[in-house]
């Protein structure tokens, strides 16, 4: 076009014109210049105060859409820039024509032609060895760090932010973002994060550390990239048309303090490593993380270190150094190898699971089979003793026997009710700053793993002296309500010290059985063994009316949560089945049952009211868990995909999202209201613990659960916040009898501190949970091809819309994951008659709610929210990060499973296999390493182990409530 020519000319000079002018005559390249400028319908005129490169380019897009409207849309038009605003402002704006970068318009267009690409590589690396060469003439590779004294003072005045660096491990070179905290946030009026764009910007802070930003000018801010990105090991600008809006952007002016950890790296292959440095010794590893940059280490062990996953740390960052230095510190194991591999995850989560020491143990009580712990008789006498007075009993997941919760139920002289929810009594056991009690401390929480454990506690506690074993005396701590009969209206509460007997332990499923008046599951309850048939109706009869009433106590405190907005939200959950070897049996989707819901509503009822004790009696030192409104912002996505589905969803408060969510139901497709629920879940700001004294009582609300206060004390075998919660309870009975609380009550400061401390590890736990499920999922999906094993091909449904693909959730697995439309080689997804894909050269436009490929001979395919689709399940393989899921999009339709694949239990067979396989394939390659005695570095891989056994990949009976995914957002306790 005329006005793109002059454009050239005046960005570029006229020696650049005059080159593009030559080009244009050339009869060889059959190209015309249209004098937009001369045209009545595409001309024009410039505005008052616009640039010259501003009108210009609107000049040549409205020109571009006139020509499209020209030809009557029979085909698009292509608009070539590298103005990324353009791109932003004009890409989605009409169908037909497309405002894209060069890149996309060879990758779009012209996929097949090898020596422009490489031309077009060539150029843009002769441009980045140029920009590199004038850096290191300059001496300095990045900006020095202002002084605290002027970080503090910029922070106190507004001019700096202070945040935490938190990089996006998709695009770990360029794209990296602050969020808010501290002074200084309000004063700028912030409503997002910040995003900090390049390396250069991020002046050396590492993904974690606190930093101060300076914020850019506003024409310099960029959007963040929208589109779907593979991890990028490189350098590499994302293309305009992938970014959103335009956000906050600013730079790092200094680090206030530096996270840094133990990194999991790899050592480069020999390939890399003859290429990558004169020096030998120097050697630049790359860590297991993609959001930690390159290390620089020295050793002589590279060439003998290659196929191993070893640890490093780092030492300074200086500002005329590319790269951090750091040094080795212990190598973990062989790359793939599934022990090295989950030792990777430990380390990079700082997980410490040393066995316990000789010197914790020895503060432990005895107990074993021959010599069971008993009661103390001057111990009794402190105690209330509810043996024969209570029944009390149990529900939990079969094979569990850390029972750390038990309930009863019964009717007083009075008439009234008392309900009871009986918790072990670990601090009995674990004295205030013991050893075990600093070890607990240190660890905050159990760790599970997908096939293993790591206990916060010895097991001669949680699985023995602490459990709620039926038929044993045991120490509890209980809480007692009296209830009014008729309208379970809460009269009073007690907290006691006690000794229980529980009289039975039951699974969910026996005693929803009971509960429906399903009397087979009798012959399940071994309590009800061996007894004559007068006594076991008389003891069945008072267990189910047990069980109804309390299921019934539970509806009435549900309803009245739910009445304040209670949210119901969607996670996928598994229970594990094992067999008589404790190995894994099963993995069996988690079926709602209604004694979930009872068994769940007493524990909230009783962390509820312990939470309102505490913080009575000590306004300022107690620890409660408190779970913000989520930030409006976040529900942008939620609410975009349900209007898809014509559903209205309301976040004004956590009761209106609860009644959208209610109504927001296809009939047809029950998976709609679920992949709702979900992204309700990841909009959700995570549930903290805190101390009372850090903050006002106004924000001590648990928007999840509608309550005012609450806190974690039901769980203290597993959870270091319930054993604080536990001694605030036992100083606030012993502040009524006016005894001494000194030593179980933290000041204000030293609380926060650890709560600050049981937060992370609590985040590092979900991170390992959730990275070790995809470690087997990975390793089980490894070998399966489409062609050998159908398992490998599912339906998918799409949750979210991207400018390159889609993201998908498999039903059938529970996996979530990104399915490109445009490939590496820039073809992009084209669909056959019988809606079987494969790939093209073509482009794609996304909208809101949908997205289409378009070939270059004209042929379109519309992919929208909540299509189903058939997918196959791929594993994308790194040698120095962990391998990933990846799906393939083979057909637009929803994947027709056979009659046998259909059947619920063929597909519990499946979800068995993925640890199963991978467990037996792990061993099978072990006892090869031991039969040909290869050397392994690791000398003791057992250190990461605690949970011991006949299989090296046993899973302890005492898993419960395993989430195989989204576990980031704890919001329901």
């Amino acid at each position: 076009m005329q006005t793109a020519c002059q454009a050239l000319q005046h960005q570029k000079g006229r020696r650049q014109y005059n080159k593009l002018r030559n080009l244009v005559k050339d009869a060889r390249h059959d190209c015309t210049v249209f004098a937009n400028e001369f045209h009545q319908h595409s001309y024009l005129p410039r505005e008052k105060g616009e640039s010259m490169e501003k009108w210009q380019t609107r000049s040549i897009y409205n020109a571009a859409v006139w020509y499209y409207n020209h030809c009557l849309g029979q085909m698009p038009v292509v608009m070539v820039t590298e103005d990324e605003n353009a791109i932003r402002q004009y890409g989605n704006e009409t169908e037909g024509v497309f405002v894209i970068s060069f890149k996309n318009y060879l990758d779009n267009f012209w996929p097949d032609l090898k020596a422009a690409h490489e031309l077009f590589d060539s150029i843009l690396q002769a441009r980045r060895e140029r920009e590199s060469e004038s850096q290191e003439n300059n001496g300095k590779e990045y900006p020095e760090h202002l002084p605290v004294e002027v970080l503090e003072t910029g922070i106190k005045s507004g001019r700096y932010i202070q945040g935490t660096l938190n990089v996006n491990k998709h695009r770990a070179q360029l794209e990296a973002f602050v969020r808010l905290q501290g002074f200084g946030s309000k004063e700028t009026e912030l409503q997002s994060d910040i995003l900090i764009y390049g390396a250069r910007a991020r002046n050396r802070a590492i993904h974690g550390d606190v930093v101060a930003v300076e914020l850019l000018p506003l024409h310099e801010w960029k959007g963040r990239t929208v589109a779907l990105c593979e991890n990028e090991t490189e350098d590499k600008a994302a293309p305009a048309d992938t970014t959103g809006d335009p956000m906050p952007t600013g730079k790092v002016v200094g680090i206030i303090q530096k996270n840094w950890r133990d990194y999991v790296v790899s050592f480069p292959s020999k390939e890399e490593s003859q290429s990558q440095s004169r020096n030998a010794q120097k050697i630049l590893v790359t860590p297991w993380d993609y959001r930690i940059p390159k290390i620089r280490i020295s050793t002589q062990q590279a060439e003998a270190l290659q196929e191993y996953r070893v640890v490093v740390r780092i030492d300074s960052w200086e500002s005329t150094s590319v790269y951090p230095n750091g040094h080795f510190v212990r190598v973990l194991g062989r790359i793939g190898d599934l022990e090295g591999e989950t030792a990777a995850i430990l380390v990079e989560n700082s997980i410490c699971v040393a066995p316990f020491s000789e010197i914790q143990m020895s503060e432990m009580p005895v107990s074993s089979s021959k010599d069971p712990w008993k009661v103390n008789p001057e111990e009794e006498k402190k105690r209330l003793d509810l043996r024969d007075t209570h029944l009390i009993f149990s529900i939990d997941p079969k094979g569990c026997e850390d029972v750390d919760d038990a309930l009863s139920v019964r009717t007083l002289p009075n008439g009234n009710l008392e309900l009871g929810v009986h918790i072990a009594d670990v601090t009995h056991f674990v004295a205030a700053n013991s050893y075990t009690d600093v070890e607990a401390r240190t660890r905050a929480t159990t760790y599970y793993l997908a096939d293993r454990r790591y206990d916060m506690l010895p097991s001669v506690l949680s699985a023995d002296i602490c459990s709620l074993l039926s038929g044993v005396d045991r120490y509890a701590v209980s809480v007692l309500w009296e209830l009014e009969k008729e309208s379970y209206e809460m009269l009073r509460v007690s907290y006691n010290k006690t000794i229980i007997r529980s009289a039975y332990k039951l699974v969910y499923e026996a005693a929803q059985g009971l509960l429906d008046g399903d009397t087979s599951v009798v012959g399940d309850i071994l309590e009800l063994q061996n007894l004559d048939e007068r006594t076991r109706q008389k003891k069945l009869a008072e267990l189910v009316w047990a069980i109804s009433k309390l299921t019934d106590i539970a509806r009435h405190v549900r309803a009245k949560r739910d009445s304040c907005g209670a949210l119901e939200l969607e996670g996928v959950e598994i229970r594990v089945q094992l067999d008589d070897k404790h190995n894994i049996n099963d993995l069996i989707p988690k079926q709602p049952l209604e004694v979930h819901e009872t068994v769940a509503e007493c524990m909230i009822l009783a962390n509820h009211w312990v939470a309102k004790k505490i913080s009575e009696d000590f306004p300022h030192q107690a620890l409660l868990r408190q779970h913000p409104p989520p930030r409006q912002e976040f529900f942008t996505e939620l609410q975009e995909c349900a209007s898809a589905k014509g559903f209205s969803i309301d976040t004004r408060s956590n009761k209106a999202l609860a009644e959208s969510l209610d109504k927001a139901n296809d009939p047809l497709d029950p998976i709609v209201n679920k992949l709702l629920r979900a992204m309700a879940t990841h909009a959700m700001s995570n549930a903290l613990y805190f101390s009372t004294g850090s903050c006002p009582e106004e924000e001590f609300h648990h928007y999840g659960l509608a309550l005012e206060k609450y806190t974690h004390f039901t769980s203290p075998i597993r959870r270091y916040a319930d054993i604080v919660v536990h001694r605030l309870l036992t100083a606030a009975t012993l502040n009524e009898t006016k005894g001494d609380v000194k030593d179980y009550v933290f000041s204000n400061k030293d609380l926060q501190e650890l709560c600050r401390h049981i937060n992370n590890r609590n985040r590092a736990a979900q991170r390992a949970q959730k990275q070790s499920t995809e470690l087997f999922q990975c390793m089980y999906f490894k070998d399966k091809t489409s062609e050998t094993d159908a398992r490998s091909i599912a339906d998918g449904v799409i949750y979210s819309i991207r400018t390159n693909g889609v993201l998908v959730y498999v039903p059938r697995y529970g996996i979530k994951g990104a399915a490109y439309m445009k490939n590496k080689e820039g073809l992009v997804i084209s669909c056959q008659g019988d809606r079987s894909c494969e790939w093209k050269p073509g482009s794609l436009h996304r909208f809101q709610n949908k997205i289409t490929s378009t070939t270059t001979t004209g042929e379109s395919v519309t992919l929208s929210l909540f299509d189903h689709i058939t997918v196959k399940i791929l594993v994308q393989t790194s040698r120095c990060h962990a391998d990933t899921i990846k799906l393939e999009i083979i057909r637009n339709a929803q994947y027709q499973a056979s009659d046998t694949e259909i059947s619920q239990q063929n597909v519990q067979v499946v979800k068995s296999n993925l640890v199963k396989a991978v467990s037996q394939s792990a061993e099978a390659a072990q006892r090869a390493q031991e039969k040909t005695k290869v050397e392994v570095i690791d000398e003791d891989y057992q250190e990461y182990c605690q949970t011991q056994g006949a299989s090296l990949y046993q899973l302890l009976e005492e898993i419960r409530d395993l989430a195989l995914l989204d576990v980031s957002a704890d919001i329901r306790t």
